[in-house]
């Protein structure tokens, strides 16, 4: 075997795990970019053979969530979260801003199978739409099997409007990425201690499920998206704070909308699966 390729294989097989949806410029031999050129998201799938699904794959996310493409599941379950604090730090992954997570948060159960939240991160714009509409940003809670072979995230979108309560907890922190980042610490990460996120525990009464892949390189497929009904909001500060760390070429991190394939969007509806369950013999 090439020992290059085996480092290879394995710094992409670490990616995945530790980082997943934000993962790819760790490598520093590859890297992928949003505007239009050789980086950019058409070209993803040729900048490594790690990333071919970025070209070839057939169930891409993200994806616009239309009602034509619409079908109401009965059968889904809630997505009951009890997440609690643990100690967590503010990471400039260069292409986004994320919260990584260094103890157990807490788990959700999809299809007979626990979910482990690793991360949180957030992409301005939106990169899911929804009924074609655009949205100012979106928040994604990755989560893993305990193997780390399967993956699945809880995306929201927002508007703006009030601040959202989860990034206030974090805004002089995001000042303090901001400065080192600018000064020349691209890579820079700064500790949140205890980071609290039980605000995101609120029971979810509507969201949207189907089968997808990550939205960065690798595009690897599989991923469970599970995209939360009730749209959240944030500030303009906030928006801005969010990309400020960023270089210029990364305001705008959001990966152009994907082909369905004939793939359907699954909806749960507390209300319709209460009354169906209550109906069922």
């Amino acid at each position: 075997m090439n020992k290059n390729w085996g480092r290879e294989n394995e710094r992409s097989q670490e990616r995945e795990t530790l980082a997943l949806c934000t993962s790819a410029e760790e490598d520093s031999s590859v890297n992928f970019s949003y505007i239009n050129g050789p980086n950019g998201p058409e070209k993803w799938g040729s900048l490594s053979p790690d990333y071919a699904a970025c070209s070839n794959g057939k169930i891409q996310s993200p994806v616009d969530l239309v009602y034509t493409d619409t079908v109401l599941n009965n059968q889904l379950k809630p997505l009951e979260r009890n997440y609690v604090p643990t100690n967590a730090t503010l990471v400039n992954n260069q292409f986004n801003i994320g919260v990584h997570f260094e103890g157990k948060v807490g788990d959700i159960h999809i299809n007979g199978k626990n979910y482990s939240l690793r991360q949180l991160h957030w992409h301005t714009p939106a990169e899911h739409r929804a009924h074609g509409r655009v949205h100012e940003a979106e928040l994604h809670l990755v989560h893993l099997t305990e193997d780390n072979n399967n993956i699945a995230v809880v995306a929201s979108l927002y508007n703006l409007g009030d601040p959202d309560p989860l990034i206030s907890k974090i805004e002089d922190k995001l000042y303090e990425l901001e400065n080192q980042s600018h000064a020349g610490n691209k890579n820079a990460k700064i500790a949140l201690g205890t980071f609290d996120v039980k605000e995101i525990n609120k029971n979810i009464h509507r969201y949207y499920r189907y089968i997808g892949s990550l939205t960065t390189p690798p595009c690897t497929e599989g991923v469970i998206w599970n995209i939360v009904g009730k749209v959240r909001t944030l500030s303009k500060k906030q928006l801005e704070l969010l990309k400020a760390p960023l270089n210029v070429d990364f305001f705008h991190n959001a990966r152009p909308l994907q082909p369905l394939n004939g793939r359907k969007i699954e909806m749960y509806h507390y209300h319709h699966n209460r009354k169906q369950r209550t109906q069922t013999p």
